[in-house]
């Protein structure tokens, strides 16, 4: 007798199936139509994937489908990463979908990848090849569409933050088929014509297939061999581009483009402003540091007229102790004389010879005083004399001149001047401008 086969419930049935379809079949890549597509409470995501013969049941559970920066509808074709299962409960069978996409980016991604690492390997991305930006751009230039309202968005913030600049636009479409091919034809254009200092290559968000057009070979090398320093502000922040790898300077969003790209006229107004400050304080500091030091200068610098009148006055003082010291000094000899007159008359017994004698001492004593007197008198007048006669005024009275620089130095030889210099000739009575004609060294 054969033994009795074993006899499963549903439940084991259905638990043994799906462990065979995860043992036998790993994650894979689905495409198809989507269909019946809705989204639980709980935040999951039930659809139908579809094809002209066949469809199945899929499940994209919350913690999976948070990731898809996209909104799903029906009748879009995808692609998703998908694990073969049964749903136990009513043994259905299904597929837990772990990643999805949109048909066709898996090959968009690997020509993305390929032409991303040939151009790495040709120094394109290379920093040393990027060039600055120029801080205050007179000219700029953007290429895109006329339509694209990341236009819009553009002219907004340039005329906001860099009003000053002329703005000149490179249309050109920036999606669809040859859209790649016209924006490098725009990007040449506008490096033949030299017109602009910096170029914005922006476009608005979208899709892969939407930006395409920015990973297309020929708008790579366009960018590369454009003598204008070209940013790119393609997309929003988490969209990266072939384009955004070869320009100079890569923006998150076309308004962060127009914002690298110029200066803010608002911030450099204040801090000219403070810069004009700080220069007219610094000004007011040196004029006055310099009016106290010309204060100074003038008060030690003195007229020849004052220091001769100082000179005048010392001589009049010595001129008074000069006579005040002869007067003393006669003093003191008839002083001396009545003493010795007074010891003579003790001394001789004739004292009228002696007195005789006595009396023409005091004559001779009398003569050779005032004589004394005299020479010392014609000295002080000689002296007073020989000064007068070096008086600067004296000089210029003789017809002498002294002749100054216009910086008031006083010249003493005629290197000291040149043909067309201008001059102050001082005279006994005024002064008198006069300019070099001529020049001799004799």
């Amino acid at each position: 007798m054969q033994p009795t086969p074993a006899v499963l419930s549903v439940s084991e049935l259905n638990r043994l199936t799906r462990l065979a379809l995860e043992r036998e079949f790993p994650l894979l890549w689905v495409a198809g139509e989507l269909s019946n597509f809705t989204q639980a409470a709980s935040g999951h995501w039930y659809f139908t994937l579809k094809d002209e013969q066949a469809a199945v049941r899929c499940a994209m559970f919350r913690n999976r489908n948070q990731f898809v920066d996209w909104r799903p509808a029906n009748g879009m074709h995808v692609e998703v990463r998908a694990q073969p299962t049964l749903y136990e409960p009513r043994g259905e069978f299904q597929l837990a979908v772990e990643v999805m996409r949109r048909a066709g980016l898996g090959a968009l991604y690997e020509a993305f990848a390929r032409l991303k690492e040939k151009l790495e390997r040709e120094g394109l991305f290379d920093p040393a090849r990027k060039r600055p930006l120029p801080p205050y751009p007179r000219t700029i230039g953007i290429v895109t569409s006329p339509k694209a309202a990341a236009l819009r968005d553009v002219l907004t913030t340039l005329s906001r933050r860099w009003p000053v600049a002329r703005v000149i636009l490179y249309p050109t479409p920036v999606q669809g088929e040859g859209a790649g091919g016209r924006i490098a034809t725009a990007l040449a254009t506008a490096g033949a014509r030299g017109e602009c200092d910096v170029l914005l290559l922006v476009r608005g968000g979208g899709s892969l297939e939407d930006l395409w057009a920015f990973n297309e070979e020929v708008v790579a090398r366009a960018i590369a061999a454009c003598p204008i320093p070209v940013v790119s502000g393609v997309g929003h922040e988490t969209d990266f581009t072939i384009a955004d790898f070869v320009a100079d300077r890569r923006a998150p969003t076309p308004t962060g483009a127009a914002q690298l790209a110029t200066p803010d006229a608002a911030e450099l107004t204040q801090h000219l402003a403070h810069l004009k400050r700080r220069l007219g304080m610094d000004l007011y500091r040196r004029l006055t540091t310099l009016a106290q030091r010309l204060d100074g200068l003038a008060q030690r610098l003195r007229h020849p007229a004052e220091r001769l009148a100082q000179q005048r006055r010392h001589l009049a003082q010595l001129a008074r102790r000069l006579t005040l010291a002869q007067s003393a000094r006669f003093t003191v000899l008839q002083q001396t004389l009545r003493h010795l007159q007074t010891r003579l008359r003790a001394s001789l017994p004739r004292p009228e010879r002696q007195r005789r004698q006595l009396d023409l001492l005091a004559q001779r004593l009398a003569r050779a005083t005032t004589l004394l007197l005299e020479r010392r008198r014609s000295r002080l007048a000689a002296l007073a004399a020989h000064l007068q006669h070096l008086s600067p005024e004296a000089v210029l009275a003789r017809g002498y001149s002294i002749v100054r620089r216009a910086d008031g130095h006083i010249v003493r030889a005629s290197h000291e001047l040149s043909i067309g210099s201008a001059v102050e000739i001082t005279l006994a009575q005024g002064r008198a401008d006069a300019s070099i004609t001529r020049l001799s060294d004799g």
